[in-house]
């Protein structure tokens, strides 16, 4: 079953990764986010993606070496970098160096941890406790530097806002955040099971954090409409990103908000996919509030992404496996015709040869079939 689709996008993932390689100056081979050097460094979320969702094409001496560049640029206070380039300048918020955009970035100490995890998940177990050693205490420090609400959530300040998740870096999303909070929960239960596993740290201390937010994420629920708000205060809007990937991680939420996230995604499927690729928003919404000019209809403010394709094929495949065949063709037929570009619209492309379009379908596909082995009968090979 799908042998044609597996091979497919197993070889367009591995073929994008490897030519996303560059050489840094001080000769660690590090894995930047396209294949047309647009994107000049180690960005630590799309590693982090390349890395879990299409590791077969990177060696584990790669993934350790470059989890070394990242630490080692960690900011003074602990604080890890958004990227770090080539010449191993460290910089730590979304935009140029000289003109960030908001504050350091909310996610890219999560990242780092999943990156750590993934690679705790395919290493000798001898050989990774030396490792997780080293880094222990940094990843502890960078994590717990976030801003944390009295309820144990991600918190981001409406009059100075950090530049918040990665691929909403542009989004100007403030008080109590969603995707920001899932972010941070599964990092502290990765590092509680990576503690407890190595006798290394304090997992008590990470079983706490996650505990908090499982007990509050809901305050982000609106039960009316069966979905989640991506913030409290600017841009209170619903996050079909953050929907798609809560369920993706297994987040425990009740029983009653999974199968109102199942079915407020395959309502509005027309509202927020398009040729297979996922929007942020509901078709026709924009962000509330922007830390830099974007343009609706393009880029984070409303073109469409592969980068959450994976997680939505999964989530609909348990709710409507025909849909989810739907969008799983419709991304493939995607790729081969026009190739993988960071984001699209009718009439918009942004950036040929971006590889977490790429590796997050491969996994995400990957995993729905192995989860879901009836899921559409293998036709669309």
């Amino acid at each position: 079953m799908y042998t044609n689709t597996t091979q497919y996008l197993r070889a367009l993932a591995s073929d994008l990764v490897h030519g996303c390689r560059r050489t840094a100056a001080d000769g660690t081979v590090i894995y930047t986010p396209d294949g047309t050097a647009s994107y000049d460094g180690l960005w630590l979320r799309d590693f982090s993606y390349m890395v879990e969702y299409a590791g077969f094409a990177i060696p584990d001496q790669d993934i350790v070496n470059c989890i070394r560049y990242a630490v080692r640029h960690r900011r003074a206070d602990g604080w890890m970098p958004d990227r770090v380039t080539t010449d191993g300048l460290a910089v730590y918020a979304a935009g140029i160096a000289a003109a960030p955009v908001g504050e350091a970035n909310l996610d890219n100490t999560p990242f780092l941890i999943f990156t750590v995890d993934s690679l705790s998940r395919r290493m000798d177990p001898e050989a990774f406790l030396p490792l997780f050693t080293e880094w222990e205490a940094d990843l502890e420090q960078g994590l717990f530097l976030l801003p944390i609400d009295e309820n144990g959530l991600v918190y981001n300040d409406v009059q100075k806002p950090h530049s918040p998740y990665g691929f909403t870096d542009t989004i100007g999303k403030t008080g109590t955040l969603y995707m920001e909070s899932l972010l941070y929960w599964r990092a502290c239960r990765m590092m509680e099971h990576m503690c407890k596993t190595y006798g290394v740290g304090n997992p008590d201390r990470f079983a706490e954090a996650a505990e908090s937010v499982e007990r509050s994420l809901s305050l982000l629920f609106d039960p009316a409409a069966g979905a989640f708000y991506a913030a409290t205060k600017d841009c209170h809007q619903y996050d079909i990103w953050g929907m798609a990937y809560m369920l993706y991680i297994g987040f425990p939420c009740s029983a009653d908000e999974k199968q109102a996230v199942l079915s407020f995604l395959e309502k509005n499927y027309d509202a927020c996919v398009y040729r297979g690729q996922v929007r942020h928003l509901l078709k026709g919404q924009y962000w509330e509030r922007l830390l830099i000019d974007v343009e609706p209809e393009t880029y984070q403010n409303g073109a469409y992404w592969a980068t959450a394709s994976g997680w939505m094929i999964w989530c609909l495949a348990q709710q409507n496996p025909a849909l989810a065949v739907r969008a799983l063709e419709d991304v493939v037929s995607c790729f081969k015709t026009d190739g993988s570009f960071e984001c699209i619209n009718e009439g918009y492309e942004k950036l040929p040869l971006f590889v977490v379009s790429a590796t997050n379908v491969c996994g995400g596909f990957e995993r729905t079939i192995s989860d879901f082995p009836e899921f559409g009968a293998g036709k669309i090979d």
